[in-house]
């Protein structure tokens, strides 16, 4: 949909060495959480881009208000129909029970007069909760033709919203929605990533993205940053190699990462 953009790779000699020093936890993982944050900040853009037209944010706007409408509508529907299925239920029960009773007074099962007395009361009563119950469903099935006619309009209110949002936006609309999905999930993705990572390396991770146009980690390939494309000295690599901790480009100061079990890590070749 929208690809992350392809990694680079080198000689996994240069890197082993970077990398010899334990790191804070989650610097294994670094790129990966930069490769989605570049996918992130593209597929930002390109929606900013998209939406630059001020009718575009309108329409989406008013769509997206409409949209959310319909949806708490449906949902008070389906509410309005779970109670106006239980009432049902209830009348229904009522109903049979006062029809036994009613039954048991005119079979000749029973003759005692207080007990037939008593079966009469029940019955009453039974026909009395019936009737508050009927006259409860009846508001029931009148709040219902209300939502039904509510609803009715906020789809029609949606529908013409959404063919203003494709005149004004034309193709894009659909490229819109691809481009909302994709963030929705890069953003998830990235969510789950983060616990990974120590708070530091985060901090100073977030505040070189500031700095540097967005990459703030980087890999060695061949002994060259591949956040600003300088090689690195041979003293500097050799420098690097003692270095406990977060190891940094002497040139751009990005975070430097290494591989993992001598293989390279990928890094966006991205100029400083």
């Amino acid at each position: 949909m929208f690809p992350v953009r392809a990694a680079s790779f080198g000689n996994p000699d240069t890197l082993a060495a970077v990398a010899t020093e334990a790191g804070p936890r989650g610097i294994e993982r670094l790129l990966e959480l930069q490769e989605l944050d570049l996918s992130i900040d593209r597929l930002t853009a390109r929606r900013d881009e998209l939406e630059s037209g001020e009718d575009v944010r309108t329409a989406r706007a008013a769509l997206e208000r409409a949209d959310n409408l319909l949806g708490e509508l449906k949902l008070a529907l389906d509410s309005q129909d779970r109670e106006q299925r239980r009432l049902e239920g209830d009348i229904d029960s009522l109903s049979r029970k006062a029809d036994d009773e009613q039954k048991r007074m005119y079979d000749g099962s029973v003759v005692n007069p207080k007990e037939l007395e008593a079966i009469q009361h029940e019955v009453q009563s039974l026909k009395t909760r019936r009737g508050r119950l009927e006259d409860e469903l009846l508001e029931q099935m009148e709040r219902r033709e209300d939502l039904d006619g509510k609803i009715a309009g906020a789809e029609a209110e949606a529908a013409e919203f959404r063919d203003r949002l494709a005149e004004v936006s034309g193709d894009s609309v659909h490229e819109l929605e691809d481009i909302g999905k994709a963030l929705a999930e890069r953003t998830a993705e990235r969510t789950q990533l983060l616990p990974a990572f120590e708070e530091d390396l985060l901090d100073l991770y977030d505040d070189l993205r500031r700095q540097k146009r967005g990459v703030g980690a980087a890999a060695l390939v061949d002994g060259v940053c591949q956040g600003c494309h300088q090689a690195l000295s041979a003293m500097e690599l050799s420098r690097l190699k003692k270095v406990a901790g977060v190891k940094r480009c002497e040139y751009c100061r990005r975070i430097l990462v290494g591989g993992s079990g001598g293989q390279p890590a990928a890094s966006p070749p991205v100029p400083d």
